[in-house]
């Protein structure tokens, strides 16, 4: 196996002190390489990042029209003075 290079070595201790800084250097593209005692034994890496599917509009379908009187319905009194602060200030179940 090729001798590793000693900028992009770390051992285990080092690795967990530091993983965040190792992870954002990976990411950076780097090659970081992973040290059990003192003789390489992983690799951290980067990854392709996944494509993700283009949005297609109009995959909602709905199975029929929503009637108007769902949304437009006038509140009820009591919960209309619920809303505005004039309840009661006690609720009983």
């Amino acid at each position: 196996m090729a001798e590793a290079d000693p900028q992009k070595t770390f051992n285990v201790h080092e690795a967990k002190t530091n993983l965040s800084k190792l992870m954002d250097r990976a990411h950076a593209g780097e090659e970081i390489i992973l040290a059990k005692a003192g003789s390489p034994w992983a690799k951290i890496v980067p990854i392709e990042p996944t494509p993700r599917p283009k949005r297609v509009p109009g995959g909602l379908k709905l199975t029929g029209p929503i009637p108007d009187s769902v949304w437009f319905d006038p509140m009820p009194e009591e919960e209309l003075a619920l809303w505005e602060g004039k309840g009661p200030d006690k609720f009983s179940l």
